[in-house]
């Protein structure tokens, strides 16, 4: 069996983050979500002062809204972060040093910056400053764009839909329970007339029957 350590935990992070620290930021914050998710089921579940009948709202309610949070945080952040990483590797973007290398280069390069079919990161040679100073301003660049997606998307998407879908939860739950109180009346109200029904039949004057 494979040994588990703080070291190879580190060394597994760093092999596939150091590349791509905006990665890591947006793995590091679903699982978050999810944490502080299971901790708030875990809360209601085994809370003795909340009865089996609100477990079963509360639950459901707060599963819903924990997919909510963690979809709309990666759909969000992910995308912030593959755009913004294009703005770099398509030379929209640029630090002085590889701006001047495309200038230098316009007959290659004039008519691609800004498009798909320019990548930077196979085109600049690896190893060299240029291409370090490049993906440095790209990685700091899209680790900032992925934290301002990850705030924006905690703060002002997720709280939105996420009232959105709890009201329409909540409405469903209101409507179930009055009609069970409602059923749960009729037959309150009809138990007397049956049983009356059949105390009077049951002294029926029998000398009529043909």
């Amino acid at each position: 069996m494979p040994k588990f350590s703080l070291q190879s935990i580190l060394n597994t992070i760093a092999k596939n983050f150091k590349d791509d620290p905006s990665k890591m930021l947006i793995v590091t914050g679903a699982i978050g979500w999810g944490v502080s998710s299971l901790a708030q089921i875990g809360a209601i579940l085994f809370n003795p002062k909340i009865s089996d009948k609100e477990k079963s709202f509360l639950i459901p309610q707060e599963m819903s809204d924990a997919l909510v949070n963690i979809a709309s945080f990666l759909v969000i952040t992910n995308s912030v972060k593959i755009f913004t990483s294009k703005l770099f590797s398509t030379g929209k973007i640029a630090p002085k040093s590889v701006r001047e290398f495309l200038n230098k280069n316009k007959a290659l390069f004039e008519k691609k910056i800004g498009k798909t079919d320019l990548n930077l990161d196979n085109i600049l040679p690896k190893g060299t400053d240029l291409y370090d100073t490049y993906s440095l301003h790209k990685s700091l660049g899209t680790s900032a764009a992925t934290v301002s997606a990850g705030i924006l998307a905690t703060n002002i998407v997720t709280p939105i839909m996420r009232n959105k879908m709890a009201s329409r939860v909540q409405k469903n739950y209101i409507e179930a329970t009055s009609a069970d109180d409602l059923k749960l009346n009729k037959q309150q109200v009809q138990r007397p007339q049956i049983q009356t029904q059949q105390y009077l039949y049951k002294n029926y004057n029998s000398d009529l029957r043909i």
